[in-house]
């Protein structure tokens, strides 16, 4: 079995695949100061509620929080008796060319978005992430990551309103019943959604407009249905797409002999 772990800057997601489908996917709060013994018993906690026996005998990470990747290694070696995967690191082999400036360092997470978003869609894509970052990755038509934009995540802004305004709340994000609110949660919420809604569409646009060509827009993390509601930004959304780049990803490593 393989678990495949994916650490963002607010959360990591744990998950078993058995190399058809995922058997259970768990989220926590990402803390590099957690160490390899209590994410084992953490993960065999959740495995026993669900009844999962599965041995995992490999395991690949996808992390923007370097300082966690020790411990998560340490955790294989201990508790798996495995070598992990690291994204990005040089001995991870990439189904994909990355085509950008020389010395640019791509985010392993929008890697492996690219990854799952051709495996699945083919190329010449737009895959909008809903993380702590809000980011636009561009796909080639041969698969190649070539690029993309980087905007502030839609929670962060409104953390930012309610902290640097002291009279603003703190407010979910949600689709309002109307563009003009007529108390102070409506306003931010409107301004948060309908703001985001005008981001995503001209950053695509102008994204299809340079590239010149038609291209399909897929969408993930948490906030993707929500903005899906709004006039169908996107051609599909996929909650899972990180996590199935990760198992394109190792099966890559296995069938090009890099896994012992």
């Amino acid at each position: 079995m393989l678990l495949a772990i994916d650490c963002g800057n607010t959360n990591t997601v744990f998950s078993i695949w058995d190399g058809t489908e995922f058997l259970a996917t768990w989220r926590t709060s990402t803390e590099h100061q957690r160490t390899a013994d209590q994410y084992y018993v953490w993960l065999s906690t959740l495995m026993k509620l669900q009844n999962i026996e599965a041995e995992i005998t490999d395991m690949i990470v996808s992390s923007t929080v370097p300082r966690v990747v020790f411990n998560l290694r340490v955790l294989a070696d201990r508790y798996f008796n495995t070598r992990p995967i690291v994204v990005g690191r040089p001995d991870c082999l990439m189904p994909i060319d990355v085509r950008v400036d020389a010395g640019t360092q791509v985010g392993p997470d929008r890697l492996v978005n690219t990854v799952a978003g051709h495996d699945l869609y083919g190329g010449d894509l737009i895959v909008v992430d809903f993380g702590t970052a809000t980011t636009f990755d561009v796909v080639d038509t041969d698969g190649a990551y070539v690029g993309g934009v980087i905007a502030p995540g839609v929670n962060l802004s409104l953390q930012a309103l309610h902290e640097a305004a002291a009279a603003l709340p703190h407010v979910d994000i949600s689709r309002p019943q109307r563009v003009v609110g007529t108390n102070t949660v409506a306003c931010m919420q409107s301004g948060i959604f309908w703001g985001y809604v005008g981001v995503i569409r001209e950053v695509c646009a102008r994204i299809k407009a340079e590239r010149d060509r038609p291209m399909k827009i897929i969408a993930t993390g948490g906030l993707a249905p929500l903005f899906q509601q709004a006039e169908d930004l996107f051609d599909d959304w996929k909650d899972e797409l990180t996590m199935h780049g990760l198992t394109v990803i190792h099966n890559h490593n296995k069938t090009e002999g890099n896994i012992r």
